[in-house]
């Protein structure tokens, strides 16, 4: 029977008296408290420098799944099936509630000290992609997923209101690119890959833990080096379409933020340009354009609509939220 790396524990010389699937990982509880067991895909080198990072995080107070070395002193070890696995310490919490602004309070705070201790000597390896580079190709992309639309002929409701909404929004893709390329993110960027901070790369709800004491932050494995605000982006944008784009909530998330860890004004000017960016409507157009044609889930449609609906209240999103701050 498939054990997900439970044998593993043998090499760490820990025995499991519960043991459960979780997200992506086999959730254990040891002799030396919570762990996780997860199957491991990537580089070696990568998770080295991570475990560095996740032990430089927890030196400065700050909860972290830091990683465990097997009795060999490996961060990996392979089961009977020289399947490799990792163990990570883990903690009794429950994820982020998306529904609770405290909890998404908490979570913004946690984000912001962590940002203020990651950072490690630069690796070239490990880069995040640029924003110039991204913003220019998704517009080609939109361009070109518009031009399939239209030879083809729109025969089914999402094609139809992409075909009809598609223009304004890729206006706004391009205003956003070239309000980039017209701003100091060049040296932004050089300034953050050449001080080595870093980014969480995936900070969402599912990587945020509620404590009884505090909050422990998990899932590094896409860290990259880059300007920071690519995280709080992320998570402010994820939280923001599921809260209308609330002005309101836009702001506080960015005084609690800005509170622990300054934000500069560059980085004021670059985080309102990826709010200006149609990030959501490029991936739903890139996700239909990958993958069936033939079949068009319900759930797509009614994203798009969505979108479409949103489009006013998100259009004005970054002028009102932004409205206080140096430019």
């Amino acid at each position: 029977m498939y054990d997900y790396g439970l044998s593993t524990l043998e090499q760490y010389g820990l025995t499991a008296s519960v043991s459960m699937r979780i997200r992506g990982a086999l959730f254990c509880r040891t002799e030396k408290g919570p762990v996780i067991i997860r199957e491991f895909h990537g580089s070696e080198k990568k998770l080295a420098m991570e475990q560095q990072l996740l032990r430089k995080l927890t030196e400065k107070g700050c909860r972290a799944d830091t990683y465990l070395e097997n009795q060999e002193g490996s961060l990996v070890s392979r089961d009977k099936d020289q399947i490799p696995y990792t163990l990570q310490n883990w903690f009794d919490g429950r994820e982020c509630d998306t529904g609770s602004e405290d909890d998404i309070r908490k979570s913004i705070t946690a984000l912001a000290e962590i940002h203020k201790v990651m950072n490690l000597p630069g690796e070239p390896d490990y880069v995040q992609k640029d924003l110039r580079e991204e913003f220019l190709r998704h517009n080609q992309e939109l361009r070109k997923i518009r031009r399939f639309v239209r030879k083809k002929g729109p025969s089914n409701s999402f094609e139809k209101k992409f075909i009809q909404s598609v223009q304004w929004f890729l206006e706004k893709g391009e205003e956003a690119a070239a309000l980039l390329q017209e701003t100091e993110y060049g040296s932004l960027r050089e300034a953050a890959l050449k001080n080595g901070c870093i980014c969480h790369g995936e900070y969402n709800q599912h990587n945020v833990l509620i404590l009884k004491d505090g909050v422990a932050v998990t899932n590094f494995r896409h860290w990259g080096f880059d300007i920071q605000m690519t995280d709080l982006y992320r998570f402010m944008r994820k939280l923001l379409e599921k809260y209308n784009w609330d002005t309101a909530l836009g702001e506080e998330m960015l005084g609690i933020y800005n509170e622990e860890r300054h934000i500069s004004r560059e980085e004021w000017i670059n985080l309102k340009i990826r709010f200006l960016y149609p990030e959501k409507y490029w991936k739903l157009a890139n996700h239909y354009y990958t993958g069936k044609k033939s079949v068009i889930s319900g759930k797509s449609v009614e994203k798009l609509d969505t979108l479409i609906s949103q489009r006013e209240i998100w259009g004005a999103f970054p002028e009102k939220c932004f409205r206080r701050y140096p430019f």
